[in-house]
């Protein structure tokens, strides 16, 4: 019999990009923590609680090395973990939500930056509330088709459509210098829009967007978040169905693949002081072929480019 030793007969935790698998954050200046959570309350499309386990799993395609565009290794140059997935319960969403909070809280306190994979949109409360309490005067860059700021009513008081309304009335964000990107499409409830802009949110659609150009938009979120901590939140729904079906509510009319990627890389090159990163509402129950969590961990990808940059770590020459 051949003699093996333990780590070449015992295969690693699949982690995002191979990232180590520990909870130790010494020396780290991001961490992964999957959110596998959805209130399980939307009528037919129940899955994003899935996500996390498929963008790590797809996460596999994704090579550490733009030779063009960032010739450096991210995981490595942050120091990244994958502390793995917070452990909750779907569809409990009170005990959930606390766990969630706690478990960023924990990465914030580290000094350490959050990426996190959901889990569907309501995640971004907890991590919402978290950030404030280490990074004052917080504002929000959400890319997504919908506002996600949507009036509630109790019994219902939490769902993936009023994440950004509590943030705004418990005042954990300064809404009126926070944008939403790329809304689009329809909508069960009139007076959206005028909703999310009542809370003081700023919003650009997507047609808007594309009228006045990635530039010009970009200038004017600049402007408006420069000197302020960030917390930057992409819904894999502002992308094209075409590209990205695997979401809770899909809807015609977004980005490109070609065109969501250009627009973070743009992003990165605000030079904002981007202190948490939320990838959310990838549902492997109504993806094709992967594609959906695929696209999501590349976005994970330029989100760690991003971090580099806006720590100085992105010199392909540095050791």
């Amino acid at each position: 019999m051949t003699d093996f030793t333990a780590a070449e007969l015992h295969a690693k935790p699949a982690t995002f990009m191979g990232a180590p698998h520990t909870l130790d954050l010494t020396g780290a200046k991001a961490a992964v923590l999957g959110i596998p959570f959805d209130c399980g309350i939307h009528p037919f499309r129940i899955g994003s609680r899935q996500g996390p386990q498929a963008i790590r799993h797809q996460s596999q395609l994704v090579r550490p090395f733009n030779s063009e565009l960032a010739d450096f290794d991210p995981v490595a140059r942050l120091g990244l973990v994958d502390r793995g997935d917070v452990r909750l319960t779907p569809s409990r969403i009170v005990d959930a939500f606390a766990r969630i909070e706690a478990a960023c809280d924990a990465i914030h306190a580290a000094k350490a930056i959050p990426v996190t994979m959901g889990g569907d949109g309501s995640v971004s409360l907890p991590q919402l509330r978290a950030a404030a309490r280490h990074h004052k005067g917080l504002v929000v860059l959400h890319l997504d088709a919908h506002t996600d700021s949507y009036p509630w009513a109790e019994p219902e008081k939490y769902n993936a459509a009023t994440q950004f309304t509590h943030a705004a009335e418990e005042q954990v964000i300064s809404a009126t210098r926070s944008y939403h990107l790329g809304i689009r499409g329809t909508t069960y409830t009139a007076g959206v829009l005028g909703h999310t802009k009542s809370l003081g949110y700023n919003v650009v659609t997507m047609r808007e967007l594309l009228a006045r150009g990635f530039d010009d938009v970009l200038a004017e979120i600049r402007g408006a978040m420069a000197g302020r901590p960030v917390y930057l939140c992409i819904d894999m729904d502002v992308f094209d169905p075409a590209c990205a079906p695997g979401v809770a509510t899909p809807s015609w009319g977004g980005f490109s693949a070609r065109e969501g990627i250009d627009f973070i890389r743009r992003i990165a090159a605000l030079e904002l002081n981007v202190v948490a990163v939320d990838v959310n509402t990838v549902s492997p129950p109504h993806d094709v072929a992967g594609m959906t969590a695929f696209l999501a961990a590349y976005v994970l990808y330029e989100s760690l480019v991003l971090l580099c940059r806006r720590l100085g770590l992105d010199d392909p020459a540095a050791a």
